[in-house]
């Protein structure tokens, strides 16, 4: 995503909204983590993985895949990880956020229950 001032340009690179989303869903209350779309991620420890990121004439498009907590409501879960994620962008950045996607890849019981 690029945006051009009287002062110069600034860039703000996938990756980069990737790992606030990341950072955002990670703090959800349901979240057990994050998982992945290919191998290569699955064998990966960096801040993008579950997360794919798209810019297409300006807009910013967010594709989460999460793994929630059993028990939980999941699509209360979602909705919530949709509000978080999207708020922490566009406050982050101050560019809106077309899309926030949750694709829920498993359930987990946790180890306390």
């Amino acid at each position: 995503m690029t945006e051009s001032t009287h002062l110069g340009k600034i860039e703000i690179s996938p990756a980069a909204i990737a790992s606030l989303a990341n950072h955002a869903v990670l703090k959800s209350y349901g979240v057990v983590g994050m998982s992945s779309r290919n191998l290569g991620q699955l064998l990966s420890c960096d801040s993008k993985r579950g997360v794919k990121v798209d810019i297409e004439k300006g807009e910013i498009v967010i594709a989460l895949y999460v793994i929630v907590e059993y028990g939980t409501r999941i699509s209360e879960v979602a909705h919530n990880i949709m509000e978080s994620v999207k708020f922490t962008v566009e406050k982050a950045l101050g560019v809106p956020v077309a899309q926030v996607n949750v694709h829920v890849q498993g359930l987990r019981v946790s180890e306390s229950a």
